[in-house]
C-alpha cells in the first residue's frame, strides 16, 4: 500500500522494527496521542508512514536526553500539527544537540551498545578520523583494541554520519567549516556582550549570561536553519534551471558565513545524556521515568 503521495507505507510490525521499539510501544504511544493514527487499509489494517517513523525517532531522542513521558507529551502538543518528516528530523537534531562535553572510556561492547549497532573496523577508523572515538592507551603505551575513549556528545551524530553517502574527506571538510565559523561567531558574540556589560556588577553579569545563553543559541539555530534552507533552495532552483547551480550552498554568505550556531550548541545546554537507549527497547520501555532536566 502507498500514501496519496505514492510513498510506501509500513505495517505496525515493520514500523516497530524500523524504529527499534516494540509493537506494544507503538500502540502505547498511539493511545497517549504521541503518534497520529494510522491510515486504515483493507481489512482495517493500519498503515504508517515516514511521519510516524520521524516522530518515534524524536520521542527516542527526547527520552535519551532525560525527559519523562509526561514532559514529552507536553512538548509534542506544542508542535505544529502539520510538521512533516523533514521538519521533525530537524527538531530531533536540535534536541540531540543538548549533550554534555564529556569523554568516557568504554569497552567495545559498551561502545556498540551506545551506538545502537555493530561497529566494524572501518567504522571505528572513520569515527577516529572524526575525533569521536579513539582507542584507549594503557599505561605501557600499547593500544587496547577493546577499550575506547568516546566523545559522548558527538557519538550519536557521528554514527549517523557513517551511513551518509558522502566521502569521508567531505564530512571532515564540512566539520572544519562549521567549527571554524562557529568559534568565530561565539568569539564575536562574547566580545559584544562583554563590552555591553563591562560596567555592571559581577553578579549581574553572571545572571545576564545565564539568561542570554539559551536565547542566543535559539537565535543562532533559527538563523542558520533559515540560511541553509535558502541556500539549498537556490542551489536546487539553479540546478533545475538554465546554467546550473551557480548559487550553491558553498557560495555567498549563507550557512558558511558568520551565523554558524554550531559552536553555541557545542557549548552545551541543559539535559544530561542518558545511557538507557531509546524508548521501548523492552516491553516496559514507555513507562520509564527519568530526570526531566533535558526539557527543551
Amino acid at each position: 500500500m502507498t500514501t496519496d503521495t505514492g510513498e510506501p507505507t509500513l505495517t505496525i510490525d515493520e514500523l516497530a522494527a524500523r524504529a527499534g521499539v516494540t509493537v506494544r510501544t507503538v500502540r502505547f504511544y498511539g493511545t497517549k496521542g504521541l503518534l497520529p493514527p494510522p491510515v486504515l487499509g483493507p481489512r482495517r489494517v493500519g498503515h504508517y508512514g515516514r511521519e510516524h517513523l520521524a516522530r518515534l525517532a524524536l520521542i527516542e531522542e527526547m527520552q535519551h536526553q532525560g525527559m519523562t513521558l509526561a514532559a514529552i507529551e507536553r512538548h509534542l502538543r506544542q508542535l505544529p500539527a502539520d510538521l512533516g518528516p523533514h521538519d521533525l528530523a530537524i527538531h530531533r537534531a536540535v534536541v540531540a544537540s543538548w549533550a554534555p562535553d564529556t569523554v568516557e572510556t568504554v569497552s567495545r561492547a559498551e561502545l556498540q551498545r551506545r551506538a545502537g549497532r555493530r561497529l566494524t573496523g572501518e567504522d571505528l577508523e572513520r569515527l577516529a578520523a572524526m575525533n569521536v572515538v579513539t582507542p584507549d592507551t594503557e599505561g605501557d603505551g600499547e593500544r587496547d583494541g577493546e577499550s575506547f575513549r568516546v566523545d559522548c556528545g558527538l557519538l550519536r551524530l557521528a554514527v549517523q554520519l557513517l551511513d551518509v553517502p558522502l566521502a569521508q574527506e567531505t564530512i571532515l571538510a564540512a566539520r572544519t567549516v562549521l567549527t571554524g565559523h562557529a568559534r568565530a561567531a561565539a568569539h564575536e558574540l562574547s566580545d559584544l556582550l562583554r563590552e555591553a556589560v563591562a560596567e555592571r556588577d559581577t553578579r549581574d553579569v553572571k545572571s545576564l549570561s545565564a539568561h542570554m545563553h539559551p536565547l542566543v543559541v535559539q537565535a543562532l539555530l533559527t538563523t542558520f536553519q533559515r540560511s541553509l534552507r535558502e541556500e539549498l533552495r537556490q542551489w536546487l532552483d539553479g540546478a533545475d534551471g538554465p546554467g546550473g547551480g551557480d548559487d550553491g550552498p558553498g557560495g555567498g554568505d549563507g550557512p558558511h558565513g558568520g551565523d554558524g550556531p554550531e559552536g553555541a550548541v557545542g557549548a552545551g545546554g541543559p539535559g544530561p545524556v542518558g545511557d538507557a537507549g531509546g524508548p521501548g527497547r523492552s516491553t516496559d520501555g514507555p513507562e520509564r521515568s527519568v530526570n526531566a532536566n533535558g526539557t527543551v
